[in-house]
């Protein structure tokens, strides 16, 4: 393994071993030794046989060859195994560019979720359209409890229930991950309608769909909603609303987060 050519026996805290070593990096044995499972063994992930391997075996090897985070799913997919979720360290300061992008979307809607669909980031144009606010922290959470957002849009019928489909295919991606679980029994305990809907247990991928949203002053909106995922930041996606062409969606949001739509979001709407 070619990654093994790259770790110096001072980085994994063994002697270099002198002239006697013939390569810069780490022999199998040492690896081994390291990551705490036997030579051959070690020798067989290496040759790719068909071996019993465990998330905790392979987040050890990863650990001794300084794997980075795509190299380290990449050895999870070569071992068989569903790759594990981008950890913590590995997201924090590096969408910059994408919060960039979202709000260079404007006037038109956008925000970023991570894999569990908690919102990492919206702009200007999702908070007045859908009634975003500090408090939503999960898109899935705030479908069926922002009673701002239920007022607005059909969170009823096919549209929940598409909704909740998407959102177990999503899960059944990394089906030994809690955080999933923690959603659902937490939505669960507080949404009957979401609980009846997850009792199901339908399965839709996600990708494109229609809403509609009836907004207090400006009317009626329609938006294609895709979703895109990022290569370089697989535990991220940005979700994008496009206006339905021929609806006049574009020029009302031009007029929703002009100066005076501001004001008349802002101020009670007279019913």
């Amino acid at each position: 393994m070619n990654r093994r050519a790259r770790v110096t026996p001072a980085q994994a805290g063994l002697p270099d071993g002198g002239a006697r070593r013939r390569t810069p990096g780490l022999r199998r044995e040492e690896v081994a030794v390291l990551a705490g499972v036997g030579a051959s063994w070690y020798q067989w992930l290496e040759q790719g046989r068909d071996i019993s391997v465990s998330p905790q075996v392979l987040d050890s090897v990863a650990r001794v060859l300084r794997l980075n985070g795509a190299e380290r799913r990449h050895l999870y997919v070569l071992a068989g195994l569903n790759p594990p979720l981008p950890r913590a360290e590995s997201r924090e300061g590096s969408c910059e560019g994408l919060k960039r992008l979202i709000d260079a979307w404007m006037p038109f809607p956008a925000h970023i979720m991570d894999a569990y669909w908690n919102i990492v980031a919206f702009n200007e144009a999702a908070g007045l359209t859908f009634g975003f606010g500090e408090s939503d922290t999960n898109c899935l959470v705030s479908f069926f409890t922002n009673e701002v957002y239920r007022s607005r849009a059909n969170t009823s019928g096919a549209i929940a229930a598409s909704v909740v489909a998407q959102y177990r295919a999503a899960a059944s991606e990394h089906p030994d991950d809690q955080g999933f679980r923690a959603v659902v029994d937490e939505l669960a305990a507080v949404s009957g309608q979401f609980a009846e809907l997850w009792a199901r247990g339908d399965v839709q991928p996600s990708g494109q769909m229609v809403k509609e949203i009836v907004h207090p002053v400006v009317g009626s909106l329609r938006f294609e909603s895709t979703q895109l995922r990022i290569p370089a930041r697989p535990d991220l996606t940005i979700v994008m609303h496009n206006p339905v062409p021929g609806t006049e969606t574009a020029e009302k949001l031009e007029r929703l987060v002009s100066p005076e739509g501001r004001r008349e979001t802002i101020r009670p709407v007279a019913s």
